[in-house]
């Protein structure tokens, strides 16, 4: 008899993180790597299709990346766009494949705020604001930043900056000089990343599959996958299925609710 999780040795699993990184990316991933430790899969394959996201959330999904890599393979692959703290995240796999076109990179923290002071004069509204210290209302839309809350928020990003160099320097085993040397923000493709050093070889994702299967000692022309997605609604799957053009419709408004609820936080994202 051939017991479930026996089956499972013989199949590869397969995370697909798309779009921004937020709290739900992360509790689908940390449930879904708990999982497949439990489940005694030889090899993952995650394929990231993401421009990035909150700092936190990349770092508990990279944290809980690099302590499965002690027990199963990881193989990363690079969909459309992998920048930001999609990067960070795969430094944490020993393993990392890139489409030659992949828009990546964008290496760098970026913090946003809006200044809202002409339009509320306009509109005669203003706010009267207690608080316990000069700076509890840092980053208030209601007037300008002043230059000491400016030096506050630059060494807030020059921190989160920092840290993300470190995790791509070891994880790519190269000194941090270098890693400072095109982590400046700017995005480059797969081809550029390759020759940076930022990922190993170039391919699809049936090519990662593969090389997934290969360092598993699996027959790469027979070891499918397992596919771990989160799960959605049943409101969402109808909508989905019946109203033409709902995809659309419903990236935008995650983008817009994403937007909303990360502002004036800092952010690994990738922002043309």
């Amino acid at each position: 008899m051939i017991w479930p999780f026996q089956r499972r040795k013989r199949k590869i699993a397969r995370i697909v993180v798309e779009g921004a990184i937020d709290g739900g990316t992360r509790k689908h991933m940390l449930k879904a790597l708990k999982d497949i430790e439990e489940q005694k899969f030889p090899a993952l394959l995650l394929r990231i299709n993401s421009p990035g996201g909150t700092v936190g959330d990349s770092q508990e999904i990279h944290a809980a990346l690099k302590r499965l890599q002690d027990k199963i393979k990881i193989v990363v692959s690079f969909g459309n766009i992998s920048a930001s703290g999609g990067v960070y995240i795969a430094m944490a796999a020993p393993h990392v494949m890139a489409n030659p076109g992949t828009i990546t990179g964008s290496i760098g923290v970026i913090l946003r705020g809006n200044n809202l002071a002409g339009l509320l004069d306009k509109v005669g509204v203003s706010f009267k604001v207690i608080k316990s210290g000069p700076y509890k209302d840092i980053l208030a839309f209601d007037r300008p930043m002043t230059d000491p809350e400016r030096d506050i928020l630059q060494a807030l990003i020059d921190s989160s900056y920092n840290q993300f160099v470190q995790a791509v320097a070891t994880g790519r085993n190269l000194r941090e000089e270098v890693v400072r040397s095109f982590a400046d923000g700017r995005v480059f493709t797969g081809e550029q990343a390759l020759e940076l050093g930022l990922v190993d070889r170039l391919g699809m994702e049936e090519d990662a599959r593969r090389w997934a299967a290969e360092l598993a000692n699996l027959d790469p022309d027979k070891a499918e996958t397992v596919t771990f997605a989160p799960s959605k609604p049943v409101v969402s799957r109808f909508l989905s299925s019946q109203i033409s053009g709902f995809t659309a419709l419903s990236t935008g408004l995650e983008t817009l609710e994403f937007e909303l609820s990360t502002a004036g936080q800092p952010l690994w994202l990738y922002q043309p």
